[in-house]
């Protein structure tokens, strides 16, 4: 019975890790796009366009996959996390980087994974062993490298704090209201409907992205649909398939993978060369993910 087990729950954390890399390395994509397309569309516009093309790319997928409407038990934290991370979120974070520079808004935003440690802990009953919570700071530590050396040092306006303080609120709000949903629902329904919901609570946006979609360059336009199909659609249901079987912190955990990727992507998309402190930092971020995601090793039975 044990040797069979074993080799199961290794394999499903396995695969878990291989979605949340998906996801990661998706999301870190993002922030080179949104800084293409936010220089024609404003945050609530390149929101709703994200959120149109995920949700069509979802669509297809629900139908394909002859997904139906997801159980009455999953639709509150279906909506919740909708409103929450796929709504607020997206716009908060879009205005808030218009407001300070990407460092500055990447230090703020990775408030997040801490957020989730204690609304886990207060919402869902999870745990915070010291594995996570010493990978957590050294990963903070990271984070906080990261920020400062590509901020330039500048005082953030209190506006833009703010607003990547909102996008971290609805970002661990959205994860810890996904968890008890994804015992109910698929990660696809539980994606899907959650971008929907985000999708409608985003209209009032509309009239505002078609004005601007008139005269914006295709190039924006392609990086906002690159948004919606990929580190929304794509990311956003690994990451919910991750997030079923693996506690929420830990997986809040590992976004802090996201700045180290976003000094990678950008140093041959952009141009930007990152220094020695941007590079320290970096590794910080990795080597807290690692230390984070790790469990005590457990003698064979």
């Amino acid at each position: 019975m044990t040797s069979t087990t074993l080799p199961s729950s290794a394999r499903v954390r396995r695969t878990a890790l291989a979605a949340a890399a998906v996801s990661v390395v998706l999301w870190a994509s993002a922030f080179v796009s949104i800084r293409s397309a936010g220089a024609a569309y404003s945050p609530g516009a390149l929101a709703l366009g994200r959120l149109l093309a995920a949700s069509l790319t979802l669509g297809c997928l629900l139908l394909v996959r002859r997904e139906g409407l997801p159980p009455r038990a999953a639709r509150p934290g279906i909506a919740l996390s909708g409103l929450l991370w796929f709504g607020a979120y997206m716009v908060a974070l879009n205005w808030g980087e218009r407001e300070v520079d990407a460092g500055t808004a990447a230090l703020v935003v990775n408030i997040g994974p801490v957020l989730i440690v204690l609304l886990g802990a207060r919402f869902l009953g999870e745990a915070a062993p010291p594995r996570l919570v010493a990978g957590m700071a050294v990963s903070f530590a990271g984070a906080a490298a990261v920020g400062l050396s590509v901020s330039g040092g500048g005082r953030a306006p209190v506006l833009g704090v703010g607003l990547c303080l909102l996008a971290a609120a609805g970002y661990a709000g959205g994860v810890v209201a996904q968890k008890p949903a994804l015992r109910h629902a698929s990660a696809l329904q539980v994606t899907g409907y959650g971008c929907l919901t985000g999708t409608v609570a985003c209209l009032p946006f509309a009239g505002v992205l078609v004005e601007e979609a008139g005269r914006a360059p295709l190039s924006a336009t392609l990086n906002m649909v690159y948004l919606g199909v990929f580190p929304t659609a794509l990311a956003f249901t690994t990451w919910a398939y991750a997030l079923a079987r693996t506690p929420a912190g830990r997986m809040g955990a590992t976004t802090y993978a996201v700045p180290a990727l976003v000094v990678l992507m950008s140093w041959p998309a952009l141009g930007e060369v990152p220094g020695a402190l941007t590079l320290a930092g970096g590794a910080l971020c990795l080597a807290g993910v690692a230390v984070s995601r790790s469990g005590p090793r457990t003698r064979a039975a």
